[in-house]
């Protein structure tokens, strides 16, 4: 059986850029990311052992964003490398991270980077 767990549209302040301001100022990011497990046992135990924790997940995804990068492709990167670590029995990881506010022309809703891998 496999099983997702989604964090939707999470929005983190942060400092992702090339440009020096961007590094000074920050702006909103938003992150949406998918995992997939087993988690059939979860289901019977009842037993948070037995799944996986999204707190922690929650906690990986803040703490990532809280490091400085040039680009949004490090960031997801580097988030996928630390869930799939900690969470050995995670079998597909999606993230997609939206800077919500890119200096560049003309009115957007952001500008997104998406990275999946399969284990």
């Amino acid at each position: 059986m496999t099983s997702k767990i989604l964090f939707e549209n999470l929005k983190i302040y942060a400092y992702h850029g090339v440009l020096p301001e961007e590094k000074i100022l920050g702006t909103y990011y938003i992150l949406n990311v998918e995992i997939h497990a087993d988690l059939s046992k979860a289901k019977e135990s009842d037993d948070l052992k037995d799944t996986i924790n999204y707190a922690e997940v929650n906690d990986i995804l803040h703490s990532e964003m809280a490091i400085p990068s040039q680009l949004l492709e490090h960031v997801c990167g580097r988030i996928i490398k630390k869930i799939k670590n900690n969470f050995p029995q995670i079998t597909f990881i999606k993230v997609k991270l939206t800077k919500t506010n890119p200096p560049m022309k003309g009115e957007m809703g952001g500008v997104s980077v998406e990275m999946e891998n399969r284990f």
